[in-house]
């Protein structure tokens, strides 16, 4: 009796996985295992599992089934499913995924007519980067830089490499000790303190209470010739023009590229230069619903490398040059992850099991989009021009 109480179970689970399988076929060629709570598991692809998802409660199983990838990531987050084994090769498997939250896309791109601009911003930057600056610290290197690096090897150490990007930054922008630079987006003052220990004068702008916080604090601790301002860049004004302006990992969260370079225009002194990086779209406004919904809210839309520059052409603005750093981006990330990993259990013991999972995802995903082609990276110099 009690094996036929389980049979049709049992039978469930046969069809289950046999969609699995059929969803999975010229998809994807990982091969992965799922076990359930009750030890019973199911392989998948050729060869020994590179994956093994473990399955720990009827919510997970129905998180599987519906081959959603939102889905499939919540539940993850919930502790409903588990991961061993290759994050990589996890998250190869969103190729088998749906990903459609139409109305999510909707309001995302309609909430800055209806709240404004501005308070949008703030809203969206205290939900990925009001968590303690302590976190953060736990997976960046010591330049505490949170944009791409500038790889030459792929075994370089990440500092090594992120140095190189704020050399390249402060060349690009041709500065020099007392030239005067706004920082777009301080972040944890890798700009900021790296200019400054070299006599530049940098105005750093956020608006991250925890970001104000670290830089308030890091500023006179360091002996900087800097500042901070709680100030959103497109309201921002100042008496007085800038050499130079340098923007990591913040035009993201800047989509509207003609209000950013009618404030190029503004602030920069003639002859004065531009620095940007950021991660990259080839279609603007496009983003996982996972990432949308719980790492970047709001509009924040990946770089459109085509669109900025088709803006940036209606304007007197020179573009100097374009680097594509997709593969130095992939590095990146793959090194967070890495170094989040190696924190696992001091992370999950002052901030929790959730935010974990959720960085998990984030991180070793971001790798995967950067080494599939999935995403671009770029560096981008601009210059003001010099009257004539």
């Amino acid at each position: 009796m009690e094996q036929n109480a389980k049979a049709p179970l049992a039978t469930s689970y046969d069809g289950l996985f046999k969609r699995i399988q059929q969803r999975l076929a010229d998809r994807v060629k990982t091969p992965f295992e799922i076990r359930l709570w009750g030890g019973r598991s199911f392989r998948f692809g050729e060869g020994e599992p590179a994956v093994q998802v473990l399955v720990n409660d009827r919510n997970g199983l129905a998180a599987l089934g519906r081959f959603d990838e939102l889905g499939i990531c919540e539940a993850y987050m919930a502790g409903s499913l588990d991961v061993a084994g290759d994050m990589m090769r996890f998250v190869s498997l969103r190729r088998a995924l749906n990903d459609s939250h139409p109305l999510q896309y909707l309001w995302r791109r309609i909430a800055p007519w209806f709240i404004g601009r501005i308070p949008v911003d703030r809203q969206a930057i205290a939900a990925h980067y009001d968590f303690p600056s302590e976190f953060y610290l736990q997976f960046l290197d010591p330049t505490r830089c949170y944009s791409q690096a500038v790889f030459e090897r792929d075994d370089e150490a990440l500092e090594t490499a992120q140095r190189r990007k704020l050399d390249f930054a402060i060349d690009a922008c041709c500065l020099k000790p007392g030239d005067r630079v706004l920082d777009v987006g301080g972040g944890w003052g890798s700009f900021t303190e790296y200019a400054g220990q070299r006599g530049i004068q940098v105005t750093s702008l956020t608006i991250s209470r925890q970001s104000e916080a670290f830089l308030s604090e890091l500023i006179p601790r360091a002996g900087l010739p800097c500042r901070v301002l709680n100030q959103d860049f497109l309201a921002y004004a100042s008496e007085e023009p800038y050499d130079a302006m340098v923007i990591l990992g913040v035009m993201e969260h800047l989509p509207d590229y003609p209000a950013v370079l009618r404030q190029f225009q503004r602030l920069l002194k003639p002859g004065g230069h531009v620095y940007l990086d950021a991660s990259a779209f080839r279609e603007k406004h496009v983003k996982p619903s996972f990432i949308a919904r719980y790492v970047f809210p709001a509009d924040h839309a990946y770089f459109c490398l085509h669109d900025f520059l088709t803006a940036a052409a209606k304007t007197q603005m020179d573009v100097l040059a374009v680097h594509n750093d997709r593969h130095s981006y992939y590095l990146t990330c793959k090194a967070w992850a890495e170094n989040l990993e190696a924190a696992r259990d001091e992370i999950i013991r002052r901030w929790g099991d959730a935010l974990y999972r959720r960085f998990r995802l984030y991180l070793w995903g971001s790798a995967y989009a950067f080494f599939s082609r999935g995403m671009e990276a770029f560096r981008v110099v601009l210059e003001k021009p010099r009257e004539v």
